[in-house]
């Protein structure tokens, strides 16, 4: 529903609540609607119920602070799917006086965003209400779209929460993050998610503590650790296996280990190939082989493959690290390298896994030395840094040609 109110001959469009059903009922804290996925009726409405980020939403920590004391900054909450961002931002509509207004990086348009501002000008203009405006997955927002929040963020006009999977420095305008405080949210540990399966077995009115669930240890465990930090599926997957798994005589479900793999199915690796996930895999399985770990960066190496790398990357990437981190250590390691290169590039995949293991277990093996790298950067910092050397003359070209006529 939209408003029309006059302020003087300005003439502004506010938007009264962009929140579908479902949203309006989780921030003012009233029941979800009864057919939500369990990880949407189970979702914390304060923060004594939330679960997990001590390390943002410890009391004391300035998150923490802002969010009780109604002063929130403008924010942008990064992490992994299922880790709290949205919680938050409707944990804060409920504490906060301002009006919140939601709109999703992938649905809402130029148009839509330039309403709200109108809004909340008309709105700080008539009763000094502050606007919070949440945008969730906000890095599917264009440049041009983030800009138009510039202003009015800087003039405080608008307090912005942004939530976004990805890394913000990278996919959100600089001048937008820079007048924002940027959270990091991190995925759930086992410990915290078995403790929201627990609560979700309990409670009776949001969760599934109407039926008589009996969870073996090993099963709880085996969910908890297949969810890769992330509530939702685990929630969800807590859920469909209570509700697929038919009660015995005493009208006991009993949800077991086999009852646990086939609610998780095969474990969903979280690589995404353009964002944070893939490099922080290829640093990870770098540093491994640095660190002569060689179970280490096997594990890294069957990541990476699993969630379908490209085999080429992880050649090339074996290439420089023979070169750069074992070098003259053993001189060996370039030329086989190579001929990994090579070789994934004759075979194949699901071949090619086996030279790219070699060769992994090679350079972890070696012996290591950086002098020719570090050589070369001392070298280009003095280019950098002083002024350029002449080249002198006993090391100049001395030959001349030859005058035929002589």
């Amino acid at each position: 529903m939209q408003d029309a109110q006059f302020v003087g001959s300005s003439y502004f469009l506010f938007v009264q609540d962009l929140f579908t059903d479902e949203d309006r009922d989780s921030v003012k804290g009233n029941p979800p609607q009864a057919g939500a996925p369990l990880a949407t009726r189970m979702r914390p409405r304060s923060l004594e119920e939330f679960v997990g980020q001590e390390h943002i939403l410890a009391p004391g920590k300035l998150l923490r602070r802002a969010i009780e004391a109604d002063r929130l900054p403008s924010v942008i909450l990064s992490g992994p799917p299922g880790t709290g961002k949205t919680t938050l931002a409707h944990i804060i509509a409920d504490i906060t006086h301002a009006k919140f207004v939601r709109l999703s990086g992938v649905e809402s348009n130029v148009a839509e965003m330039r309403r709200v501002i109108a809004g909340a000008t008309n709105r700080t203009r008539t009763s000094g209400q502050k606007t919070i405006l949440f945008i969730d997955e906000i890095h599917h927002f264009n440049k041009a779209q983030q800009d138009i929040l510039l202003p009015d963020v800087e003039s405080g006009n608008l307090r912005l929460i942004g939530a976004t999977t990805y890394n913000p420095f990278f996919y959100v305008n600089s001048p937008l993050v820079s007048r924002s405080q940027v959270f990091q949210l991190e995925p759930l540990r086992v410990e915290e998610l078995e403790e929201l399966i627990d609560r979700a077995l309990a409670y009776k009115e949001r969760g599934l503590g109407n039926y008589k669930v009996k969870i073996d240890k090993n099963a709880r465990r085996h969910l908890a650790k297949l969810s890769d930090g992330d509530a939702r599926k685990c929630l969800n997957a807590l859920e469909i296996g209570v509700m697929t798994t038919p009660p015995d005589s005493k009208g006991v479900i009993h949800f077991t280990i086999a009852v646990a793999e086939e609610s998780i199915q095969q474990k969903a690796i979280v690589y995404d190939r353009a964002g944070d996930a893939h490099y922080d895999t290829i640093s990870a399985f770098i540093k491994s082989m640095r660190a002569s770990d060689e179970k280490g960066a096997m594990y890294w190496l069957a990541k990476m493959l699993h969630a379908g790398e490209d085999f080429r990357f992880i050649a090339r990437r074996i290439v420089i690290f023979a070169s750069e981190d074992v070098g003259l250590a053993d001189p060996e390691a370039l030329p086989l390298a190579i001929a990994t290169q090579q070789a994934v590039e004759f075979v194949g995949l699901p071949e090619a896994r086996i030279p790219l293991a070699h060769a992994v277990a090679y350079m972890c093996r070696a012996k290591k030395s950086r002098e020719a790298y570090d050589a070369l950067n001392e070298a280009t910092e003095k280019i950098e840094a002083e002024q350029t050397k002449r080249v002198p003359e006993n090391l100049k070209n001395k030959h001349f040609p030859v005058n035929p006529e002589n």
